[in-house]
C-alpha cells in the first residue's frame, strides 16, 4: 500500500499547465520530421565567433572585468547594458534613462515578474485574440481573469478595447505585442496605435508591450513602440535572443518609475540577478556596433524563408485556407476550412512527415480550433516547399 503523500500543493500550482506548444514538440521530434512547430531562431544566425572572441576578452589574463564578471552583481543589471538598452529605446523615440531598465533572464521573466507584483486573484487582464501562450501560462499562477479583446488583420480594435472597459471590473492591464505577434504574425500600424494610446490614456489602463520580434522587419521598420506615446502607462519588455542567441537567457523590462523598485524586488525573491557574465558578455558583443551589421544578415535569411513559404502556401493549400503574408517575425497564421480541428489533424500530419502548432491553444478563451501556426526560420526554402506539399496532402487526405 501506498503511504499518503507529505507534499501539499499550493492553489496556485494547480493553475499551473504544461507548454502545449512543449508537449507537442514531443512528438515532432523523431528524426525526418519538417518541423513547423518551434518559436526558435535559427541556429545559424547565431554569431558563434563574436561570442567566442568576445569570452575570450573578458576572461583575458590582466581583464579587469575577469573576475567580477564571475561575482555575484547587482540585481538591475550590468550598468553598462542598461544604458545601452536606454540609449537604443531612444533611437527609436522613446525617452528612457538607465535607472527605468531592469535585465532580466530572459523576457519571460519580466512576465513572470510583472505578473507577481500586478496581479491578484480575479484580477482582470485584457489580451489580444490570439495571444502569446507564455504570457498566458506566465500570468496564470496569479491566477486572474483573461478576457480576449475582439481583434482583427491589424491587432486588437479600438471598439473592441472600449467594450472590455465598459464591462466588469477595470482590467489590471491590456497586454500586447504590437510587432509581427505570436502567433499571428499581425503588426499594429500607426493609426491603430494612435488609436489604442488614446483609448488606454482616455480610460488609465495600462499596457504590458512586449517586443521580442520588433527587430526582424522585412520589407520597413515598424512605427515608434507604444512606449514612446505614453511612457507613464506603459511597460515594455525586450529581448537578445532573436537577435543573439536564446540560449545566452537575457532580456530586459523598461519600467516607470512608480514600479520600478517592486519589480526590483520580485526579481532579487526569483534569482538575485541575471548571470553576469553572460550581461558582459552580450554587451562586449554589442557596445561597438555590431548589431547594425548583425541583425541585416538575420533579416535577410528570414525573409527569403517567409517568401518560400508564402509561395508554398499559394501553390499547395487547398481553397478555403486563408492566411496573411507577415512583413516581419518568424510566423505565419493559417486559419482552415471550417469545420476543421487542428489538433485532431496534427498526428496525421507528423505521419506524412510534417508538424505544426494548432492554434488554439493561443487563445485565452473561445478557441477557434481551425487554426494553425507554422515558423519558417529554422527550416530551409527547399523544405519548406516539400513540408507545405505534406500539409496540403494531409488536408486533401482528411476533407
Amino acid at each position: 500500500m501506498t503511504s499518503p503523500s507529505p507534499w501539499q500543493l499550493a492553489a496556485r500550482a494547480e493553475a499551473m499547465n504544461p507548454s502545449a506548444i512543449r508537449e507537442i514538440l514531443k512528438i515532432t521530434e523523431r528524426p525526418g520530421i519538417l518541423n513547423f512547430a518551434g518559436g526558435l531562431p535559427s541556429p545559424e544566425t547565431f554569431p558563434v565567433d563574436a561570442m567566442r572572441a568576445a569570452c575570450a576578452r573578458v576572461l583575458a589574463e590582466g581583464s579587469p572585468v575577469a573576475r567580477p564578471s564571475l561575482q555575484y552583481a547587482a540585481s538591475e543589471g550590468l550598468p553598462e547594458l542598461r544604458q545601452w538598452v536606454a540609449a537604443e529605446l531612444g533611437r527609436q523615440g522613446a525617452r528612457v534613462a538607465p535607472d527605468q531598465v531592469l535585465i532580466t533572464t530572459g523576457s519571460q521573466q519580466g512576465l513572470d515578474l510583472l505578473a507577481k507584483v500586478l496581479l491578484d486573484a480575479g484580477s482582470r487582464v485584457l489580451v489580444e485574440t490570439p495571444t502569446y501562450l507564455g504570457a498566458l501560462q506566465a500570468f496564470a499562477p496569479m491566477q486572474p481573469r483573461f478576457d480576449s479583446v475582439t481583434s482583427d488583420e491589424g491587432g486588437i480594435t479600438a471598439q473592441g478595447l472600449r467594450e472590455q472597459l465598459q464591462n466588469g471590473e477595470h482590467p489590471r492591464f491590456v497586454y500586447l505585442l504590437p510587432n509581427f505577434q505570436n502567433p499571428s504574425g499581425r503588426m499594429q500600424d500607426e493609426a491603430r496605435r494612435q488609436q489604442l494610446i488614446a483609448v488606454c490614456r482616455e480610460h488609465g489602463l495600462p499596457i504590458v508591450e512586449d517586443n521580442p520580434y520588433g527587430e526582424l522587419w522585412y520589407d520597413a521598420p515598424p512605427p515608434a513602440p507604444l512606449l514612446a506615446r505614453w511612457p507613464e502607462g506603459v511597460l515594455y519588455l525586450g529581448s537578445f535572443s532573436k537577435i543573439l542567441a536564446p540560449g545566452l537567457r537575457l532580456g530586459y523590462v523598461i519600467a516607470p518609475r512608480e514600479l520600478y523598485p517592486k519589480l526590483l524586488q520580485a526579481k532579487q525573491a526569483a534569482d538575485l540577478h541575471t548571470p553576469g557574465f553572460n550581461q558582459r558578455v552580450v554587451h562586449e558583443v554589442i557596445r561597438d556596433g555590431f548589431l547594425r551589421e548583425h541583425v541585416p544578415t538575420v533579416r535577410a535569411r528570414y525573409k527569403a524563408q517567409r517568401d518560400a513559404m508564402r509561395a508554398a502556401l499559394e501553390h499547395h493549400l487547398p481553397s478555403g485556407c486563408r492566411w496573411k503574408t507577415p512583413a516581419g517575425g518568424m510566423f505565419f497564421w493559417v486559419e482552415l476550412p471550417e469545420g476543421v480541428d487542428a489538433t485532431a489533424l496534427l498526428p496525421k500530419a507528423v505521419a506524412q512527415g510534417m508538424a505544426y502548432v494548432p492554434g488554439a491553444a493561443f487563445f485565452a478563451d473561445h478557441a477557434k480550433a481551425n487554426t494553425l501556426r507554422l515558423s519558417f526560420v529554422t527550416v530551409p526554402p527547399a523544405d519548406i516547399e516539400r513540408g507545405i506539399a505534406l500539409l496540403a496532402k494531409t488536408l486533401k487526405e482528411n476533407a
